[in-house]
């Protein structure tokens, strides 16, 4: 690569690095230790492209290759630049994998983020093989939304019907319940998506 490229190349990665300071988000792919950034690293290791292209769509293959193959050039040059190099490489893959689901990039986050039990728990399951503790996780939280909310619609159920300020209590409880199941159901009965468009009808895919 020549030196005024190497210059140009680096002064680009001044214009991408500053956004990492933006504000954390409970995302998932877009943190240091999330599965695209170790993807990325592997591939780094490696030299396998291949490894990431999974994370992008068809269309945006080109892009991630060139940056792959911009930032293995530029990491032969120093320490400081390898460094600078593998992020640019991080936040260019990031912001195409995000734009594939359709969600804003705002930036990488720092790894070790709390993002709750309910992401750490899928992901061990996919890693073991096994969705019995993710399964215990999610019927244990429903058992105690769901009967929690059930016992306090008992309690209110039984007031003297010229108690209007009871009764609507119980009204209150009552509705609550009835739309905390209605959006469990409704959540389990309809799977998730990954919001990745076709590339040739611009539909989205699951």
């Amino acid at each position: 690569m020549k030196r005024k490229s190497v210059i140009r190349f680096l002064l680009t990665l001044g214009l991408f690095l500053p956004i990492i300071a933006a504000p954390l988000l409970r995302a998932h792919c877009d943190g240091m230790d999330g599965p695209v950034v170790k993807a990325a690293q592997k591939a780094l290791e490696t030299g396998e492209v291949r490894l990431v292209l999974i994370w992008v769509h068809k269309q945006d293959e080109e892009a991630v290759i060139k940056a792959f193959e911009k930032t293995l050039s530029v990491r032969k040059l120093s320490e400081q630049a390898a460094e600078l190099a593998d992020m640019y490489f991080f936040e260019t893959l990031v912001r195409l994998h995000r734009a594939g689901e359709g969600a804003p990039y705002t930036g990488l986050k720092p790894a070790g983020r709390d993002l709750g039990p309910a992401i750490p728990a899928a992901d061990r399951a996919v890693e073991s093989g096994s969705a019995q503790d993710l399964l215990n996780l999610l019927s244990d939280l429903v058992r105690e939304g769901a009967g929690g909310q059930f016992k306090e619609v008992l309690e209110r159920k039984a007031y003297e019907e010229n108690d209007v300020e009871k009764g609507r209590a119980y009204v209150q409880a009552y509705v609550a319940f009835v739309h905390y199941v209605e959006r469990i159901y409704e959540a389990a009965k309809s799977p998730a998506h990954a919001h990745f468009p076709d590339s040739e009808s611009g539909k989205a895919t699951q």
